[in-house]
């Protein structure tokens, strides 16, 4: 990917080897399973790697799975252009705060800014196609734990989005995760997680993601994992949507597009599960199989907009 030298996001606070990390208010979450060994832990990353919802956890190994809490206030219905998704014209008004701008950046962190800058231009520009106004999330950066809007998170749950502050949380030593564990390698395949969490963001921008947590005390187990894969799916597609824009803008090399694809199959429910617990079950899915997976991503890719992106419809569901 051709990022060096570019213009990076100001959207991003470094709490790098601070305490904790940093808390944005909110209500805690709940994050659900009990004690894992050295296997669960591994399926904990994996399980978080393009989820956004560490409340989720447990879900990959058939546990418990307490969904984290949304904000249910600052959102106003728009009047304009049908949301092409047929979840209603809701939009998420972000509060506005002051934070202060990492100004010198080590490597992996300007990385990280420039691909957040990116997507920043990316849904500003098809969020304008549709008559929307694009809110752009933060992103923070920390070391091995951090306390986020969504309560405390630790380095092992990987990548993920707090809907209750809007920001995206990464341990960058996770580009190391992708490469050394999970066969991921190349800077593109990172670039597809930071665009994955952002799609999340994406969701809650456009209302999906609190009518989906609103769903958690109304269906069974079974039913409600069916919704989190759709949800999952979805900001797969929105990556590839991400991917055909840096692609058109000449900021990808050959071969990045495969770094993404491979990322997305290595992290499928079906072979996560096969490789931790030597087995599959689909009830249990909670991202969605390594072949969906791969394939919303790719359908993202090819649509490069809102058109093709929903995955509810395409799995029978109503959000």
């Amino acid at each position: 990917m051709k990022w060096q030298g570019r213009e990076g996001s100001s959207n991003v606070e470094d709490a790098r080897g601070s305490s904790g990390g940093s808390f944005s208010g909110g209500s805690p979450m709940v994050i659900g399973g009990g004690g894992m060994g050295c296997l669960g832990i591994i399926v904990m990353i994996i399980f978080v790697l393009m989820g956004g919802n560490p409340a989720d956890l447990g879900g990959v190994l058939g546990g418990d799975s307490s969904q984290q809490q949304t904000q249910d206030s600052g959102k106003s219905t728009s009047s304009t252009q049908d949301n092409p998704f047929e979840t209603g014209n809701v939009k998420k008004e972000a509060e506005q705060v002051d934070t202060k701008t990492e100004k010198s950046l080590d490597e992996r962190g300007q990385f990280a800014s420039v691909v957040l800058k990116d997507t920043e231009d990316v849904w500003h520009e098809i969020f304008k196609k549709y008559n929307r106004t694009y809110t752009e999330p933060k992103l923070l950066l920390y070391t091995d734990g951090v306390r986020s809007g969504c309560g405390q998170a630790s380095k092992q749950m990987g990548p993920f989005y707090c809907p209750t502050d809007q920001k995206v949380y990464i341990d960058l030593s996770f580009m190391d995760e992708l490469d050394k564990k999970f066969n991921a390698p190349g800077d593109f395949a990172m670039a597809y997680v930071i665009a994955h969490e952002v799609g999340h963001h994406v969701q809650n921008e456009l209302g999906i993601l609190p009518k989906f947590h609103q769903l958690r005390n109304q269906l069974s187990e079974t039913e409600y994992n069916k919704y989190s894969v759709a949800v999952e799916l979805q900001a797969d597609y929105f990556a590839g949507v991400y991917a055909k824009h840096a692609q058109e803008m000449g900021y990808t090399d050959e071969g990045d597009l495969e770094e993404a694809i491979k990322a997305a199959q290595a992290v499928g429910d079906d072979t996560l599960q096969e490789k931790a617990l030597g087995r599959v079950n689909p009830d249990t899915f909670t991202h969605g199989s390594s072949e969906d997976r791969m394939k919303w991503f790719k359908k993202g890719y090819e649509a490069g907009d809102f058109s093709q992106g929903d995955t509810f419809k395409a799995m029978g569901l109503e959000l």
